[in-house]
């Protein structure tokens, strides 16, 4: 009787143990949304970076268009402004922050549907963050070139200037300080002193470089839905910021004769019936029609 009584007792402990043990899984087991959204910004995280090295669509357009020595932007550059809010609009889309409005039964084109938060979570970056604050607290929404315009403050309305985001350009390059990329320097013109950022890793330039010239060349697939989502916003939003030409100007004649060939196959598309094609991202093709309109 004695031995039925512990056996019995010993089940039920073992019972209880599995429960306790399948509850602390559960416990584990990270909320379905929150999964979503740390996989989904990993799957737009640059495969071949280390966690270090991964640069945001803005830093990739900067450091394009930094000089290596002088460690700043062409002062002849007037379009690296608004192409880099537009890098901040498709990096929030593709890291599942925005969204374009829905069409509706009469379609509306890219450029008159409005920017849509559809998730305010934050994204760790601070820059970004800012922007998505403005847009998800903006009512009536906007659509793609207002925002741009906005958040480079190109606005004649002065109660909307406080839609500006100020020192893009240098906060972009302290980001890349920190990543090892850049260092901080200053410099005498004359009349003043600035603060320059020139090039330390010359590893991750180049690797950027590459990337951008095998993407036309090694690795083309002459069909845009075939490419990464990434990279191909880079071409656009590099040539709209007119710092794609640093990328080139290093291949051989016939390879920059190819690569610019295949360029302009890129910027002939039409976004509105590019975007209409499956798996594609609206948002994304809203700005690329909003700088090649």
């Amino acid at each position: 009787m004695a031995s039925l009584t512990q056996r019995t007792s010993g089940l039920v402990q073992r019972r209880t143990e599995a429960t306790r043990s399948a509850a602390a899984d559960k416990e584990r087991e990270p909320d379905g949304e929150e999964e979503d959204a740390r996989r989904g910004d990993e799957e737009e995280d640059d495969k071949g970076d280390s966690k270090e090295t991964r640069l945001t669509l803005m830093e990739e357009v900067l450091l394009l268009g930094l000089k290596d020595r002088e460690g700043y932007t062409s002062f002849w550059n007037d379009c690296i402004s608004s192409g880099l809010r537009g890098c901040m609009l498709i990096e929030l889309a593709l890291r599942g922050r925005l969204q374009l409005e829905a069409c509706g039964m009469r379609r509306k084109s890219l450029l008159s549907r409005k920017v849509i938060c559809k998730s305010d979570a934050p994204t760790g970056d601070v820059l970004l963050d800012e922007a998505l604050k403005h847009i998800k607290d903006t009512q009536p929404p906007e659509t793609v070139q207002s925002w741009v315009e906005l958040l480079s403050g190109e606005t004649w309305n002065p109660l909307k200037l406080h839609y500006q985001l100020r020192n893009v350009r240098e906060r972009l390059a302290k980001n890349l300080v920190e990543k090892g990329v850049l260092t901080t320097e200053k410099q005498n013109f004359l009349l003043f002193d600035m603060t320059t950022h020139p090039l330390t890793n010359s590893t991750i330039k180049q690797r950027l470089v590459k990337k951008v010239q095998d993407s036309v060349l090694e690795k083309w697939v002459n069909d845009p839905h075939r490419m990464d989502k990434r990279v191909l916003s880079l071409i656009f939003l590099a040539h709209s910021s007119d710092v794609l030409e640093n990328a080139f100007a290093p291949l051989q004649d016939e390879e920059y004769d190819l690569g610019m060939k295949r360029l302009h196959t890129l910027l002939d598309l039409e976004p509105e019936k590019e975007s209409a094609k499956p798996n594609t991202n609206e948002l994304m093709w809203a700005v690329v029609a909003a700088f090649t309109k």
